[in-house]
């Protein structure tokens, strides 16, 4: 019935609206939306933004400067600092040197990504402290949990028998933890990465920062609790020699698959979270970008547009899982195989 609803209503609204309408920019909407902000869209009525202003830290040349981030609005500068519009620094806030070039403060300020971090972050710390008090209040003999503590169950015995235990072997237990929070940490910030509505829709996963950092865990994980066989096999494997010397072939190759792993597991995570919020949002954007072509070309299009948009968030819930369990899973392969040892090998 909602889509009903807005199939029909959007077309007559843009339509009361083509006189005034101007050219949609499909790249600001789409990038605008999944990139990082000083504030926190929420919609706009006519031509009135709503929006939440978050704080600004920054420390410039002139010393530490903490305000609020609508001080900065429609390319106002405050204390020497400004918005970029444009150029490398797009987006980000500025200040101009003796040269009069613009460059980056030192910048710890709460934007969009940050504040949605620490939301669901919270709402993990919810889901899980209120499965402790369940188990708290049952004990065994009652039996299985059922609802949501259930599905937390099923999805943490999945993880931790199939993945972790499976592909570590018997040093798995150390490791358990990290891997545990990562797949719930990784799908709890892809689902909400696709409600559209605050506190949802920040693009954390999205953000290549934040699989910088899981993927960096991975890598020291991986390398500073790998044994001596998997430190032999990466600068002396068992190839012939002709390949180690006097040419290290193998042992340059082994070394820089050291850190070809964790970038991959960056970049996978990073680039199928972002991809699927663009899809969706190239979608919508087809409703705005066909309003002046006339109410028949709309109406047909905007079905199409919401008929394909319910179809890609449905898609995108079954690859938030998905990505989650990918993640967690070469996680554990890399670490599995930094913790094999001589008998094993041979």
């Amino acid at each position: 019935m909602i889509s009903l609803l807005l199939l029909l209503s959007i077309p007559t609204i843009l339509n009361a609206q083509e006189s005034k309408a101007a050219d949609i920019d499909v790249n600001e909407l789409v990038f605008g939306h999944i990139g990082d902000a000083y504030e926190w869209h929420i919609a706009t009525f006519g031509d009135t933004p709503v929006s939440i202003p978050l704080p600004v830290i920054v420390k410039s040349s002139t010393g530490w400067h903490v305000f609020c981030s609508s001080e900065l609005e429609d390319g106002k500068e405050y204390e020497g600092l400004y918005i970029a519009e444009g150029g490398v620094n797009d987006g980000k806030i500025v200040e101009k040197n003796a040269e009069g070039e613009e460059v980056r403060p030192f910048d710890i300020s709460i934007t969009k990504d940050v504040l949605g971090l620490f939301i669901n972050s919270a709402v993990l710390i919810v889901i899980m402290m209120a499965c402790v008090r369940w188990y708290k209040k049952h004990p065994v003999e009652q039996g299985a949990p059922r609802g949501g503590v259930g599905m937390m169950e099923a999805l943490i015995l999945m993880i931790y028998d199939d993945v972790i235990k499976g592909c570590i072997g018997e040093d798995y237990k150390r490791y358990a933890p990290y891997l545990l929070t990562a797949f719930f940490f990784v799908l709890v910030n892809n689902l909400m990465g696709l409600i559209p509505v605050f506190p949802g829709g920040a693009n954390v996963t999205g953000n290549i920062a934040i699989t910088l950092v899981l993927a960096l865990c991975t890598f020291l994980l991986t390398n500073i609790f790998g044994t001596k066989t998997y430190w032999k096999d990466i600068f002396w494997p068992d190839v012939p020699t002709w390949l180690k010397v006097p040419i290290p072939m193998m042992p340059l190759i082994e070394f820089f698959g050291i850190f070809t792993k964790p970038f991959a597991l960056m970049i996978r995570l990073f680039a199928n979270i972002m991809a699927g919020h663009a899809a969706v949002l190239s979608l919508i954007a087809i409703i705005f970008i066909t309003v002046k072509a006339g109410p028949i070309i709309n109406g047909s299009m905007t079905f199409v547009a919401v008929v394909f948009g319910i179809f890609m968030d449905a898609l995108e819930i079954l690859v938030a899982f998905i990505q989650a369990y990918v993640f967690t899973m070469l996680s554990a392969v890399f670490i599995g195989l930094s913790r094999v040892k001589e008998h094993e090998a041979k």
